[in-house]
């Protein structure tokens, strides 16, 4: 048997703390790179006209839950089992498992791209698209969903990478395909020197030419030998039970992001109905969000491979260990974010607009929800950390009940015509039971092969 990698023996037995920050700052830096492609792809079609800017509003919180499903949820998953093996000292597990994993995001993609070439329009019109606008987020939609298999699949060999332990090379990867994205995004949607503008669908090309090269350049770092786990196809065969070995975590961990987007999308209709003011002010409130996701996700991920390679090892006294550490580093990360644009609003809000009738509306959520931020990111942060042990149902659950909280006390308070304030507690309440749930979650949770 091929002798593991030094730096996977490290990760088994060295000190937590400088570790998981060592890995976790190239997946953060990653990350923000990720939603800064957001914003400026929103950007460019914002150049496009309103009509683009609301199509484009349509087919936004699919296109992240695609992005969440194969990076966060599934790719757990695939990290998660491939850091067990090799915490179990059997690098020809690893090696199948990849190739499970490949087979399985390759699937997925193609599923994706088929649903919604064949139910996209009806999903749009759905959520209120109409005429021009549905028009314009069908033929978005077309094209950028075309390229779901690429993305399933760049995020599956970056998983595969991050189960070794490897967070450098992914982080280098996924930097290097967002610029590449923006690059693109911007010549061929509004067009430069002799390139015309090909507008909506010129962005959406510029993602598939962009995650088509991130996908060559992880086939290429994992089939030469140059990564702590070589892929290796030849004389693989498929089997059930390495399947299941992936799917038990990632196919009950995609619940989590349905159910994320499912809160945002049912927050955002409450609020809508107050008026266009309380929901510009929600809406800056909310891109603040979407930052701590890169914090808690770096964080996290990070924590994925030392968790399951403690837990191949039969280590659990020190897996638990890690993902309490995670946990907590998230967690004070986010109160001093929470902290400071509870006190100071204006540092962010004031970004965005200097409408008076908006920012206070901004001001009156940063300084409700932003005390929650912490609970967030750690139950967040735990939600990855779980997915190293292999058990992932109790955290799933607490995105349930958080889930079922906006629902169910939304209904509520519209039904009693409830103020704006109560909304925004409403969300601050969400995120500290999500926290404080997923802790008494993970606390009961027996880990461990037979657990």
């Amino acid at each position: 048997m091929k002798p593991l990698h030094p730096e996977i023996e490290r990760l088994k037995s060295g000190p937590i703390l400088s570790t998981l920050l060592r890995l976790a700052i190239p997946n953060v830096l990653a990350m923000v790179m990720t939603v800064l492609v957001g914003i400026t792809e929103t950007f460019y079609i914002g150049r496009l006209g309103t009509t683009s800017l609301a199509a484009i509003a349509l087919v936004f919180p699919f296109a992240m839950l695609t992005q969440m499903m194969s990076s966060g949820a599934m790719g757990g998953a695939v990290s998660s089992a491939i850091s067990r093996a090799l915490g179990a000292s059997n690098p020809d597990r690893a090696n199948t498992l990849a190739v499970h994993a490949i087979t399985i995001g390759s699937c997925a993609g193609i599923l994706y791209t088929l649903v919604f070439l064949l139910f996209g329009a009806n999903f749009y019109r759905l959520l209120g698209g109409a005429d021009a606008v549905l028009d314009q987020a069908v033929r978005y939609s077309n094209v950028l969903f075309c390229g779901a298999f690429l993305l399933w699949l760049s995020n599956t060999l970056a998983s595969i990478l991050r189960g070794s332990g490897n967070m450098l090379i992914p982080s280098v990867g996924i930097f290097s395909t967002a610029i590449l994205q923006i690059i693109l995004g911007g010549v061929l949607g509004l067009g430069a020197g002799p390139v015309p503008s090909f507008g909506m669908i010129g962005v959406a090309y510029g993602f598939i030419i962009a995650t088509a090269t991130g996908v060559i350049f992880f086939l290429w770092y994992l089939t030469t030998g140059r990564g702590r786990l070589s892929l290796r196809f030849r004389g693989v065969v498929l089997q059930w039970e390495m399947f299941y070995d992936i799917l038990k975590v990632g196919a009950l961990a995609c619940l989590s992001p349905v159910q994320s987007v499912l809160a945002v999308l049912i927050f955002t209709g409450l609020i809508a109905r107050l008026g266009v003011l309380p929901l510009a002010g929600y809406g800056i409130g909310q891109r603040l969000e979407f930052l701590l996701i890169p914090i808690s996700f770096g964080i996290g991920v990070a924590s994925v491979p030392m968790v399951g390679m403690a837990i191949g090892a039969g280590n659990i006294t020190r897996a638990r260990r890690v993902a309490w550490t995670a946990g907590l580093v998230s967690a004070l990360n986010l109160a001093l974010l929470g902290g400071l644009v509870a006190i100071a609003p204006d540092l962010w809000a004031t970004l965005f607009t200097t409408d008076e009738a908006i920012l206070h509306h901004a001001r009156q959520y940063l300084r409700t929800v932003g005390p929650a931020f912490p609970f967030f990111g750690l139950g967040l942060t735990l939600y990855f950390a779980s997915q190293g042990s292999g058990k992932v149902l109790g955290p799933v659950l607490t995105g349930t009940l958080r889930l079922a909280i906006v629902g169910g006390a939304g209904a509520w308070l519209a039904a009693h015509e409830a103020t704006v304030a109560e909304y925004f507690w409403l969300v601050a309440i969400a995120m500290f039971v999500y926290g404080v749930s997923t802790v008494v979650a993970i606390k009961v949770t027996r880990w461990g092969a037979r657990a």
